[in-house]
C-alpha cells in the first residue's frame, strides 16, 4: 500500500517508505540506550508513536528490525570506506578511509555501536552479516594493497582486515577520550601508523609507477 493510517493522536499518514526510515529511527535509539535483549517492540513502536500492529506490518519481530539496522548502517560505512578507495592518492586514501571509521563511530545516534558492539553478536544472522562488514571493507582495500604491492590477495586481504581493525578499534577509544584528544589528532596519529606499517611491504613493479611511466606514492608512503 502506499501509505497506511495511525491511531487517532499517534503519528502522521505517511508514506510506507517513510514510515519504514522512522520506524528504524525508533529502533535505533531503543536498541543503543537499552541493548536488543532489553528492548521490547512496545517501546519502539512507543518511540515512533505509532501502534504495535503497524510496527509489525514492516517488521515481523525484533530480530529482523535489529538486522534491518545493521543492513542499513554496515551499508553506510561500506559507502564510507569506497568513496575514500576511489581518490587517487595513496596518502588521501589511507587518510580518508581512517577518517571515515572516526566519522561513522562519531555519528549522531551511536549506530556503530550496534555493528562494533552488539550484544547480539552470538545470533548467528547477525554474527554472519558483522563478519561480512569487516570482510567487505577489507577486501576493498585489498583491491588497492595487491595492485601496489607483490603481496599475493590473501596476503591483502590479511592486511585489510588488519587495517579494519586497527581503524576501529582506535576510533572507539577516540570517542570515549575526546575530551582530551582531539578527533584530528586521533586520525593523523591512526593514518600514520597504518602507512608506516603498509610501508613494510615490497612495492611490485606496477605499483611503482602510473600508468604514464612516473612513479607514485606507495601504498604505505610515510612522505607528509
Amino acid at each position: 500500500m502506499a501509505d497506511e493510517t495511525t491511531p487517532p493522536g499517534r503519528g502522521q499518514r505517511l508514506p510506507r517508505s517513510e514510515r519504514r526510515a522512522q520506524l528504524l529511527e525508533a529502533a535505533l535509539s531503543v536498541f543503543v540506550e537499552n541493548g536488543y535483549h532489553a528492548a521490547a517492540m512496545d517501546d519502539i513502536a512507543a518511540r515512533a508513536g505509532v501502534s504495535k500492529p503497524v510496527l509489525y506490518q514492516h517488521f515481523p519481530g525484533k530480530l529482523e528490525l535489529y538486522l534491518a539496522l545493521i543492513d542499513q548502517h554496515a551499508g553506510e560505512l561500506e559507502q564510507l570506506v569506497r568513496d575514500a578507495l576511489a581518490l587517487a592518492d595513496n596518502k588521501a586514501r589511507i587518510n580518508t578511509m581512517t577518517r571515515a571509521y572516526f566519522d561513522f563511530v562519531g555519528k549522531e545516534g551511536a549506530a556503530f555501536r550496534l555493528i562494533f558492539e552488539s550484544d547480539l553478536a552470538n545470533e548467528p544472522a547477525v554474527r554472519a552479516r558483522l563478519d561480512q562488514i569487516d570482510l567487505t571493507c577489507a577486501e576493498a582495500m585489498a583491491e588497492i594493497i595487491s595492485s601496489e604491492t607483490s603481496m599475493t590477495r590473501e596476503e591483502a586481504v590479511l592486511v585489510g582486515v588488519a587495517f579494519v581493525g586497527l581503524a576501529q578499534t582506535s576510533a572507539r577509544h577516540w570517542l570515549t577520550h575526546e575530551a582530551s584528544l582531539s578527533k584530528e589528532t586521533a586520525v593523523r596519529i591512526t593514518g600514520s601508523l597504518i602507512r608506516r606499517g603498509f610501508g613494510a611491504f615490497p612495492r611490485s613493479a606496477a605499483g611503482s609507477e602510473g600508468a604514464s611511466g612516473t612513479s607514485r606514492e606507495s601504498v604505505g608512503s610515510t612522505a607528509g
